[in-house]
């Protein structure tokens, strides 16, 4: 089964988690599509000033099907992406249709403004979803929290992780294990 990815990309959000997971979403076969929310394919700046030239737009993708859409985090661009209405409504329908939705960082404040989170387990940067109201959201310390399709993770230093974990789900372990190999973790 070929796995196809979306990841939006908003100007002021955290390159690492972006690039790590176009990375090895990549290594894993997966076809993926980065994003930009602008309405030509203009380069995002990302919050520590790497640029990234996205493959789309997202009106582009919007009618397309992925079975996986990754939210980086990052600040401002998980604000950006909170305050889009397109993202919210991709968010929702997402996991409307059981297809897996994940956020590192910040983002899972985004899966919250799209109210997806109720009743789930949940990890985040430290002190992101604090005072937003989630008062039935399970928070987690954990730096990867799987809760059915939805996966959180909690910052650039998860990215690899949270990848990993992401590509376990979607194509298996073998999978998992020949991409983790190549990176030379261990």
């Amino acid at each position: 089964m070929a796995v196809k990815v979306l990841i939006p990309l908003a100007a002021g959000g955290e390159e690492l988690e972006s690039v790590t997971m176009i990375n090895l979403f990549r290594r894993a076969g997966f076809t993926v599509v980065s994003a930009g929310l602008d309405v030509s394919r203009k380069p995002v700046k990302c919050a520590r000033g790497t640029v990234i030239i996205p493959d789309a737009t997202l009106d582009e993708c919007l009618h397309d099907e992925f079975d996986l859409v990754a939210l980086p985090g990052g600040q401002p661009g998980t604000d950006t992406l909170r305050k889009d209405g397109r993202i919210l409504k991709l968010v929702r329908d997402q996991v409307a249709a059981g297809r897996y939705m994940a956020a590192i960082c910040a983002a899972p404040m985004v899966l919250g403004e799209a109210d997806v989170l109720s009743g789930r387990a949940v990890t985040c940067y430290p002190g992101t979803l604090d005072g937003q109201g989630f008062s039935d959201i399970d928070f987690r310390s954990d730096p990867v929290v799987v809760d059915g399709k939805i996966v959180t993770s909690k910052g650039p230093g998860t990215a690899l992780d949270f990848a990993l974990t992401l590509i376990e789900l979607l194509a298996g372990v073998d999978t998992r294990r020949k991409v983790e190999a190549g990176l030379q973790r261990c």
